[in-house]
């Protein structure tokens, strides 16, 4: 595979080795890769330096063009689309036999447009006074990595203000409040989850997406709590975080600012039926999309993943075998098997997620445009090489360009296999010759025994003939014609 993935390793299978593929549903998969293949497909390739550099590419715009021209109506339809234009890779980090899955979910929170003692807590969107190194102050959504500054006077740039300083009121009264929640601990599942679902007094939905990040370090509080022996590792989830925030609103807040890292939003246009928009600017889709690590993987790339997960209960060891679509990146989600598990909104779809963080197999699809063996069954042969009678009349001379070895006629043996005639020019050759000596090539003596008929030639005469090697005349100099002259009159421009 002429592929390079930073800190993995891989190994090419067969679809027969992958458990539990012939039994997926692989048309709910194929849905969720055409909808990634729209921004696909619109991807200028000159314009995509830093996507060609990672290790498939821009290799996935083959099986895109591929899948929006085919009818596939069923599952056995769409298996036999991915195994026709896929690859299957097992992929782990380097020296480790698996990967690691986590989930998320978008939370469904009570809230408020304005500020009152039941919605204290500010949402905040992007500050104007925001610069990530890189991207314009216009971008549409910055990364969840780099350098963030904030600037002071004309030139000077410091580090962006902490969660600490944030939640103390440094951004209050800029107008950047988009609405209110209940409290920091609700916000703060907002930012680790990056989107949430806001339930306003009215009725009405306001529908958040993450928008940029303040560049402090994330740390996860879970870890926190390990560390200091408060939840013992195997018992952590998101769940007995939030217990043990509510129960201890004090301690709350000096564990949640061991988490510098500060999360903006930004208000999206969608409806209650609509998932929440990805990464890669397209809706999620539960149970099929995932969260990669973007700095190492393309969106839209299928990955197959297999393990037993919590699904069902905290100890359940569920089966899990199904094909996922990379569509969304988090700043925890590092490394090139690793992947967050998108499963829907809610209360419900929150539970599993939270309880969510085990080993697990990764299959990555590449397109076949990147296997040797399949690229190799559509590359064009080079010309067969010369044999080795002709390499003879043409030697290469000192400066590398073949030169033959004689320009007399051609032999007695090669006459009497060409008919018995000896070689004559022909008349249109005859014709085409210049008249002109000085426009000759240089005069050649006739080869010995030239125009001798085969018959009268002796029999040492024939064997010498025969093991001489064979002659082939230089080609007549091209004649100069006379070039028509130009007429002349006025040009026009097209």
């Amino acid at each position: 595979m002429p592929i390079e993935i930073s800190g993995g390793q891989y190994e090419p299978l067969r679809w027969a080795d992958i458990p539990g593929w012939s039994d997926d549903d692989q048309l709910a998969a194929f849905q969720t890769f055409l909808a990634s293949c729209k921004p696909i497909s619109a991807t200028i390739p000159r314009n995509s330096s830093a996507q060609a550099q990672k290790a498939l590419g821009l290799s996935l715009r083959d099986p895109c063009h591929a899948a929006r021209t085919v009818r596939v109506r069923t599952k056995e339809q769409a298996r036999t689309f991915f195994e026709g234009h896929f690859v299957p890779v097992r992929i782990s980090r380097l020296g480790e036999p698996e990967g690691f899955v986590t989930g998320y979910y978008e939370p469904v929170l009570d809230g408020s447009r304005t500020y009152s003692e039941q919605y204290p807590v500010p949402v905040y969107r992007r500050p104007s006074n925001l610069f990530v190194r890189g991207y314009t102050q216009d971008a549409g959504s910055l990364p969840n990595k780099g350098e963030v500054f904030r600037k002071i006077g004309r030139r000077k740039l410091v580090p962006y203000y902490d969660r600490a300083e944030i939640e103390d009121g440094i951004l209050s009264g800029r107008g950047l409040e988009i609405c209110y929640v209940k409290s920091y601990t609700d916000l703060l599942f907002m930012q680790i989850q990056g989107s949430a679902r806001i339930k306003l007094e009215d009725g009405s939905t306001v529908r958040l997406n993450y928008d940029s990040h303040n560049g402090q370090a994330y740390t996860p509080v879970g870890r926190v709590l390990i560390d200091r022996n408060i939840v013992p590792r195997e018992e952590m989830s998101m769940q007995r975080i939030r217990d043990y925030m509510d129960a201890n609103p004090e301690a709350a807040k000096e564990l949640r600012r061991q988490n510098k890292a500060y999360v903006f939003f930004r208000e999206v246009q969608l409806s209650d039926k609509d998932e929440a928009v990805g990464a890669q600017g397209i809706p999620l889709t539960a149970g099929r999309s995932i969260a990669v690590d973007r700095f190492l993987h393309v969106y839209g790339t299928p990955f197959f993943i297999e393990g037993n997960l919590p699904i069902e209960s905290e100890k359940a060891q569920t089966p899990f075998r199904r094909l996922m679509i990379s569509q969304d990146t988090g700043s925890a989600i590092i490394g090139p098997a690793r992947a967050d598990i998108y499963f829907g909104a809610g209360v419900e779809a929150g539970r599993i997620s939270g309880r969510l963080k085990q080993g697990a197999r990764f299959v990555m699809l590449v397109p076949k445009s990147l296997d040797p063996v399949a690229a190799g069954k559509r590359m064009l042969l080079p010309e067969a090489r010369p044999s080795a009678k002709i390499a003879k009349l043409f030697p290469p001379d000192k400066n590398g360009a073949q030169e033959p070895k004689n320009t007399g006629s051609v032999t007695a043996k090669e006459s009497k296999a060409g008919g018995g005639e000896p070689a004559t020019p022909s008349k249109e050759t005859a014709n085409d010759a210049p008249k002109d000596p000085s426009k000759e090539g240089p005069k050649i003596p006739p080869a010995k025994d030239q125009g001798k008929p085969a018959a009268a030639m002796s029999a040492n005469d024939r064997t010498a003939a025969a093991a001489a090697p064979a002659v082939i005349p230089m080609p007549q100099a091209r004649p100069d014609i006379p070039q028509p002259r130009r007429k002349s009159g006025r040009r026009y421009r097209r």
